[in-house]
């Protein structure tokens, strides 16, 4: 495991800028990428997805991440291990784990595959059961389970990436509106269209009450409000706009949200500055982190037991930064 780092940081709170100090450590993964973070009912993990279609675990800090779980049952360690995940074919083969998140009651993981759907493994590992009961995914991506329901909240980007293979060009010139909302009964097993019309999904986490879901517009810098239940049921409406990009967003144990936030900059060349933005259930921005020091993009920023884990498509390790409070 890499040195634990000190690192002067800056912080944005309540309109004031403060300098601090936090601890940074590297977790190194297997292979490049990981697109988010999760931890069972014993806080083990953490578990994360990798670009070639491995699901891992962080053992502990002697072993480091062990295999898991897969997703296709043709999976070829020779052929994958170590694949990038950018091809379709390879990765209908591989697979390409991306939203992950544990039912803590039932000690079960879901899994977002972005070509094969909605799937779960038990506690054990090993291979995942498809749950998506034939039901259309274009590029499933983000879940959240309600703790009280178990229900399962599911955002699907679209076909965004079908239509046009060029990052560049669906970021600063697409207007694709082909996401949607959905939503997975594990009682009758059936797959629900909640919203449709979004830009780009990339994010999604339910409050602590159930009463609503907060969807991240990747291409319109902004996050969306679905209410579940309640006077507004089924209507939607803008939560947040954002200084950049959002992906995915987390809960913490408080209540709060922590989303994380790419601007994009295309001259000399396209780079992305990530930040760590804390929202609160009104909307309010607690706090800002960047990450500019150790990462060009970032994918997910996950508050767990007094530590932040940030991940990226682009890194072989799992940040960790400890002692990050204003």
């Amino acid at each position: 495991m890499v040195p634990i780092l000190i690192v002067l940081f800056l912080c944005l709170q309540q309109n004031t800028l403060v300098f601090g100090f936090y601890s940074f450590n590297k977790l190194p993964l297997p292979s490049i990428g990981s697109e988010s973070y999760t931890f069972d009912s014993e806080n083990n993990g953490p578990y994360t997805g990798l670009n070639d279609g491995r699901i891992v675990k962080f053992q502990d800090p002697k072993t480091g991440f062990v295999d898991f779980a897969t997703t296709t049952s043709n999976r070829s360690k020779k052929f994958c291990d170590g694949t990038n995940g950018y091809d379709v074919n390879t990765s209908l083969i591989c697979g390409k784990p991306i939203g992950l998140e544990f039912n803590l009651k039932t000690k079960e993981l879901y899994i977002l595959d972005a070509y094969h759907g909605l799937m779960v493994v038990g506690m054990g590992g090993g291979l995942a059961t498809q749950l998506s009961g034939g039901t259309h995914f274009d590029y499933a991506d983000a879940i959240d389970i309600d703790t009280t329901t178990g229900d399962i909240y599911i955002t699907d980007i679209g076909d965004i990436f079908f239509k046009n293979q060029n990052f560049t060009d669906i970021l600063f010139k697409g207007n694709d509106r082909s996401g949607r909302l959905l939503k997975y009964d594990p009682k009758t097993k059936k797959i629900d269209v909640l919203l449709e019309g979004l830009a780009m999904p990339a994010g999604l986490a339910i409050n602590k009450d159930g009463s609503f879901v907060l969807i991240a517009e990747y291409l319109t810098c902004k996050i969306t409000r679905f209410w579940v239940n309640g006077p507004r049921a089924n209507t939607s409406e803008t939560f947040l706009e954002l200084p950049g990009n959002p992906d995915n967003i987390r809960r913490t144990d408080s209540g709060d949200f922590w989303v994380a936030v790419n601007i994009q900059k295309l001259q000399p060349k396209r780079t992305s500055f990530p930040l760590g933005q804390k929202i609160s259930a009104k909307g309010e921005i607690l706090q800002t982190v960047n990450f500019y020091g150790e990462y060009n993009g970032t994918t997910e920023v996950k508050e767990h037991l007094g530590k932040l884990y940030v991940a990226s498509l682009k890194t072989d390790f799992v940040g960790v930064y400890e002692g990050m409070r204003c």
